[in-house]
């Protein structure tokens, strides 16, 4: 909503000057938070004075409500106007959408839809890059000031003065339009921060009609019984539309309104009004409207139009906001967080009358920032009027604007402070000493002839008067600190107090400003779950001694230092939030970052009273992180011109410890969970794009838990913060990436990754300084990356357009890269593949379209693929566009073949150009190979392998990505039609044979049954490669295989390592858990040479014989092949005499160089041969959607068959499931042993193994074959392209379990029925 604080200024000189101006008002104006004077001793050594007025939370909150309201006015005025410029190319300029339309008519936006769309482009994170460069500054009201209608009212009598304050600020439906009186009002709410050094002059509710040079107190004020009003006529809406009803109430309305032209206009329309023959206005409303120029730059201070200075004068706090707190809640309005401001001091009301005598002036004192506060007030000779009123908001609608007209008395050179924040404050310092408070009387005031309550504007409701608010926040104890106008020794004293904040925080003090905003109820409301955090929640360090405020429990805590705590409070959060380095003195110790678990609990107990301040500081904070690093700005290196210097930058270490904070504050924000399983529930949810679920595979949580959640991760403040946090990511990366360009290599700073110094943060198993138990902490360790990548996906669904093209270096990219660096480390986060996928996406993206241009798309730093990213996605979406991949190619083969053969068709007709029979014959057969549509074999039974090596031996890539046809057993006699079943036959045959251990190519072992390579085989290479051809063959046809091959084949297909014993626990689980006992075994009990009796060499066994050879560190170290030696030297011959003893020194080495061996060394060139088979027919691109165990899924399937799933998935034909014969055919089957039931699948469906995704994926119908009525008849078939079992009627369920077991006995072969 505001410009990027890490942006550079405008260098341009009136620029910097309005800054300056806009500064010192604001300075005079704010209330200075101070350290009261019951605060704990422990506190005062952090307490530091705030001499940069941009470090003050009051001036920094008015100037981004002043910004936002400029900057909306410029957008209504870009909108609805334009530029003028003829070639301007912003697509919201009007002069733009004219240009584009040509001669077609364009329909202007109306004032109400402007305003909307203006909002909306305010509200972005950047929104000064979408205003035109050619827009000229507004100039004179907008349109929405041409509704009002201002007029004159008049008092019916001057002796009921307290009524007119409690109808200040009324509003009422009246005749036909909305009346607005002006004239003897409280101040306007949502300011009563700026307002705090205001003198009361019976006049501050009139609009600011001439705030020129100061009168003397002789100078007759306006006749107080002449009222003006500021009607607004009514105009129907449409009850239905939301921008209508939203848009167009008051609170919006007013962002227009409360600009410097809007409100210059008003002025001189209302002064008009009072006063219609300029009797008392002059030259003076001319000076002053000479003095609001317009500017056409930014909407900071720096570039938007000249700002009028707050008028010096000293009101009382607002009554009207007080209605909307609840008791002893400041004055602040608590209904929009982000631009919430600290109430002014307890103040009395001076005298209205030009004669009273208030406290003497005086000036502040600000050397940081070289404002000269006299020259701004100085005669007055610039005076800025008020721009940052917000609108006066019901607890159930907007209300009407308020305008200030003050009369002009006469100013001193200083601003009259409110002394019981300052003058008091300072003096409690050093003494604590009580002085008692001076009384003024009460104005008096004229009483209206009419009455008008305040209304809401949907419900007609009328709500609190202002004298009874300003009366319910009275306090009660008497006895309560005062000060009298001697206690102001001169004006010089107060020259030297300055705002206080605290330097740093740390535990004690975040529980204790927490614990007084808790007490005191000035925390803000919100929506975060827990609302305050007591009971068993609070935790507080042993070792540490709370501290707590000097007061006397059995009086009633004084109003006004409630107010001064909560200033101080929100002082210090902005202060040391919002500063990277204060940020990184609080939470950074000598040793590194606080523990994990007591940064989430600082971060928690301060979102529970201030969220919004929180998030907005630590948004502010985060700016300082897109600074270059230092190698950057060295004077050799080339990329020292690309960035200007900042006045802070910070290494990579640093960056991560901001990073840390901000993502700890944002999973403070959600609500807390105490069952991880209740955790994972919710993230599952949320990965969906759900807020509440339905039921199915996701489950059910309590309904209130999953609105707290949408609360949380919708809440703008923390989305703006995250935003930016992940945008901090690639920046980060890429800075790391000029440095390494960077030609001299003496420069360069070797620093980890941002993301890797994050991570080791939470891997970090430091203990808590808080006395958390063990399931709490457990509990800790689960919830934060959990809800890490919760906070992750709640970026990318927010900022996703709807493309599987994405920003690489916005928000998107971070999250996603965060979400990568995670993977990674899934294992000591304690994270499953589960976690990390985001199901929103794969839902609502073309699974055919999409992955096949994938294969086409460059991911740069600019742009990336969420397909480069696969494991956001589910198993069976990866599997659904990795067989998307294979049809494409095979259509697009098939397609080309086709093709050729229509056009040797058309050259081989009888009418063609080709007479000659001969040379038709020639061109068939050179063209038989491409026109071939199908990739044929024609397979024995007798010789399966045999005739499948001969056919795919030299075949070409063009002709293995055909469609596959198989011919199996046709020269026996057998017939099938191939649409699926022959070709499962022909696999399982084939596999069966080329696995066969005899052979001497692979081995199995006899307790898993998993299938491994033979060191040293005798077996040829090209074997191999044949083989892993006829496994590709299979994966890009869609089939599975049975077979059982270790994940460790897996990893290496997919070139990912092999070093853990993780690895090869499935494929040697003995041999795992040897290594595992070695490595955790105690040397008290023993020595490892002793124990184990191991030597360091890999052994293997070929032919009966053992072969043994000494283990190597070198990675070019290779095993001896079988056909490198004759036939009468045997391998075992050079097997080591002796070899080194394993220890307890070298045995994690041992383990490494044991596992390399295994999977690589010894039988590197077979697995090589049959790499290349296998990736003859898939895409590599394709393989990176998968990992190592989806793809043994893909490639194996699943060999536990559920039969309640087969159950569920079945369809019947000829008869339902209640037919008799149907309970007794799944009866049967329950009762089969795993090896029946795999046989019944592959009688059925030819294949015995579950493909991947379950059994909703396989076609397994039962269909009724007439009915059988004697002992025999006929046996069960099946069509096993078709997944139909042909199951007749039999006579009763025995001899049902008879017939079906002799079918599934004797199952071979194919024909028709």
């Amino acid at each position: 909503m505001t410009r990027d604080v890490g942006r550079m200024a405008d260098s341009n000189s009136s620029r910097n000057s309005l800054e300056t101006e806009i500064l010192a008002a604001l300075w005079e104006q704010v209330p200075f938070p101070r350290l009261p004077v019951d605060a704990p001793s422990e506190i005062r050594d952090l307490v530091i004075d705030v001499e940069n007025p941009k470090r003050v939370y009051g001036i920094h909150c008015a100037s981004r409500r002043y910004n936002l309201q400029l900057l909306i006015e410029k957008f209504v005025h870009q909108l609805r106007h334009g530029c003028g410029f003829n070639a301007c190319t912003t697509p919201s300029c009007f002069t733009c959408r004219k240009r584009i339309a040509g001669k077609t008519p364009v329909r202007q936006y109306s004032p109400a839809s402007a305003r909307t769309l203006a909002v909306f482009l305010a509200s972005q994170d950047d929104a000064d890059s979408r205003l035109c460069p050619h827009l000229p500054p507004p100039a004179g009201p907008s349109d929405s000031m041409k509704s009002l209608l201002f007029g004159r009212r008049y008092f019916e009598s001057n002796d009921a003065a307290s009524t007119a304050n409690t109808n200040s600020g009324s509003k009422s439906l009246k005749g036909p339009g909305r009346v607005v009186s002006k004239g003897g009002q409280a101040p306007v709410p949502g300011n009563s921060s700026l307002q705090a050094g205001r003198k009361w002059t019976g006049q501050t509710h009139n609009a600011q009609a001439k705030p020129g040079p100061p009168k003397s107190d002789s100078s007759p004020s306006p006749d107080p019984t002449r009222q003006v009003l500021i009607i607004e006529p009514s105009v129907s809406k449409d009850y239905r539309s939301f921008a209508a009803n939203v848009f167009g109430t008051f609170a919006f309305k007013m962002l227009e309104w409360l600009t410097p032209n809007n409100m210059q206009a008003m002025a001189e329309k209302v002064e008009a009004v009072r006063d219609p023959f300029g009797v008392t206005i002059g030259s003076e409303t001319q000076a002053t409207t000479s003095s609001l120029g317009d500017d056409s730059g930014g909407t900071s201070p720096t570039t938007s139009s000249s700002m009028p200075e707050l008028e010096k004068t000293t009101v009382r706090s607002s009554p009207e906001v007080h209605r909307f707190a609840p008791p002893g809640v400041s004055s602040r309005s608590e209904i929009n967080g982000l631009h919430q401001r600290a109430p002014s001091e307890h103040q009395q009301l001076s005298n209205p009358n030009p004669s009273s005598q208030g406290l003497p002036p005086h000036h502040r004192r600000n050397s940081s920032t070289r404002i000269r506060t006299s020259s701004v007030s100085k005669a007055h000779a610039k005076t800025v009027s008020e721009p940052l009123i917000e609108s006066i908001k019901d607890e159930n609608g907007p209300l009407s604007p308020s305008i200030h007209t003050t009369q002009p008395e006469k100013a001193s050179k200083g601003l009259i402070r409110p002394p019981s924040t300052i003058v008091r404050s300072a003096l409690g310092d050093a003494d604590d000493r009580t002085v008692p408070e001076t009384k003024t009387p009460e104005p008096e005031s004229p009483n209206f002839i009419d009455h008008f309550p305040q209304m809401d504007g949907a419900s007609g409701e009328e709500t609190l008067s202002s004298d009874e608010t300003t009366r319910s926040l009275a306090t009660t104890d008497e006895k309560q600190d005062t000060l009298t106008s001697d206690s102001v020794d001169s004006p010089s004293e107060l020259d030297s107090y300055l705002p206080q904040s605290l330097s740093r925080l740390n535990l004690q003090a975040v529980n204790f400003i927490c614990d007084v905003l808790q007490e005191d109820s000035t925390s803000e409301r919100h929506f975060l779950e827990p609302p305050i955090v007591t009971g068993s929640i609070k935790r507080s360090s042993s070792r540490l001694k709370p501290w707590k405020r000097k007061r006397k429990s059995h009086l009633a805590y004084p109003q006004d230092l409630k107010v001064q705590w909560k200033l101080f409070a929100e002082q210090t959060i902005f202060h040391v939030l919002s500063d990277p380095q204060a940020l990184l003195d609080s939470f950074v110790e000598s040793n590194g970052m606080v523990d994990s678990q007591t940064l989430w609990y600082c971060m928690l107990r301060l979102t529970r009273v201030a969220p919004s301040l929180v998030f907005d500081s630590l948004w502010i904070a985060l700016a300082g992180l897109f600074a270059p690093p230092k190698p950057l700005y060295s004077t050799r290196s080339p990329t020292s011109k690309m960035f200007p210097r900042p006045q802070r930058s910070f290494s990579n270490a640093e960056a991560a410890g901001l990073m840390s904070v901000c993502f700890h504050a944002l999973v403070a924000a959600v609500p807390l969970v105490t069952d991880s399983r209740q955790l994972n529930d919710m993230s599952r949810i949320r990965a969906h794009g759900l807020s509440l679920t339905g039921g199915g595979a996701v489950a059910r949580p309590p309904v209130s838990l999953c609105l707290q959640y949408e609360d949380a991760f919708t809440d703008d403040m923390a989305l703006r913060l995250a935003r930016r946090l992940l945008r901090v990511i690639p920046t980060r990366r890429h800075f790391d990436e000029l440095v390494e360009l960077d030609l001299d290599p003496e420069d360069r700073l070797e620093e980890p990754d941002v993301l890797e110094t994050l991570l080791s943060h939470l891997e970090s198993s430091t203990q808590s300084i808080l006395n958390f138990s063990k399931a709490e902490r457990s509990l800790h360790e689960k919830r934060i990356p959990v809800l890490l990548l919760d906070w992750a996906r709640a970026v990318m669904l927010h900022e996703w357009e709807g493309k599987p093209e994405i920003s690489g270096d916005g928000p998107f990219g971070g999250a996603l890269s965060l979400i990568a660096a995670m993977y990674q480390k899934r294992q000591s986060l304690l994270l499953g593949d589960v976690h990390f996928r985001a199901e929103y996406f794969g839902e609502r993206l073309d699974p055919i379209q999409m992955p096949v241009s994938w294969l086409s798309f460059t991911s740069t730093r600019q742009k990336v693929h969420l397909l480069d990213y696969p494991y956001i996605f589910s198993p069976t979406s990866l599997v659904s566009y990795f067989r998307a991949i294979n049809f494409s190619r095979m259509s697009r083969s098939y397609e080309e073949s086709a093709s050729l053969q229509n056009r040797i068709n058309s050259i081989v007709a009888p009418d063609s150009l080709v007479t000659e029979s001969h040379h038709k014959n020639v061109l068939l057969d050179k063209l038989k190979v491409p026109s071939a549509k199908y990739l044929i074999l024609d397979i024995s039974r007798k010789n399966v392998l045999e005739d499948c090596f001969d056919q795919l031996w030299r075949r070409q890539e063009r002709e293995l990505l055909r469609p596959l046809k198989i011919h199996l057993g046709e020269d026996a006699g057998e017939e099938g039609f191939d649409s699926g079943g022959v070709q499962q036959e022909f696999f399982r045959m084939a596999i069966a044979e080329a696995l066969n251990p005899a052979y001497g190519a692979f081995t199995i072992d006899d307790r898993t049954r998993m299938t491994w390579f033979q060191p040293a085989s005798v077996q040829p290479e090209w074997k191999f490669e044949l083989v892993g051809l006829l496994i590709s063959l299979a994966v890009y046809n869609g089939l599975t295989l049975p077979i059982t091959f270790p994940k460790a084949l897996y990893r290496k297909l997919l070139h990912e390592p092999v070093t853990e014993l993780h690895h090869i626990a499935d494929g040697w689980p003995d041999l795992a858990n040897g290594l595992t006992n070695l490595l955790e075994w105690n040397e008290k009990d023993g020595s490892v040479e002793d124990v184990f009796v191991l030597t360091y060499e890999f052994s293997t066994s070929m032919f009966g014989k053992p072969i043994t050879r000494e283990m190597e560190p070198s990675d070019w170290t290779s095993w001896p092949q079988f056909s490198e030696h004759p036939y009468s030297t045997p391998l075992s011959a050079d097997n080591p005499d002796e070899a080194p003893a394993v220890t307890g020194d070298n045995r994690n080495a041992y383990v490494s160089d044991y596992i390399r061996y295994l999977t690589d060394v010894s039988v590197s060139s077979q697995f090589a041969a049959f790499a290349r088979g296998f990736h003859t027919c898939l895409h590599p691109k394709s393989l990176q959607l998968l990992n190592p165990s989806l793809l043994q899924n893909l490639v194996e399937g699943t060999q536990e068959i559920d039969v309640a799933e087969l159950r569920r998935a079945t369809r019947y034909v000829g008869w339902d499931a209640s037919h008799r014969a149907v309970q007794d055919f799944w009866s049967v089957v329950r009762r089969y042993d795993d090896g029946m039931r795999r046989k019944l699948l592959e009688f059925v469906t030819a294949s015995d193994r579950v493909p991947v995704g379950g059994m909703a994926n396989i076609q397994f119908v039962v269909q009724k074959n007439g009915e059988e009525e004697g002992a025999g008849g006929h046996l069960p078939t099946a069509y096993t392209c078709y997944g139909t079992l042909l199951l007749p009627e039999y006579r009763d369920k025995e001899v049902l379990r008879e017939r079906l077991a002799m079918a599934l006995e004797n199952a071979q072969g194919f024909g028709f029925a």
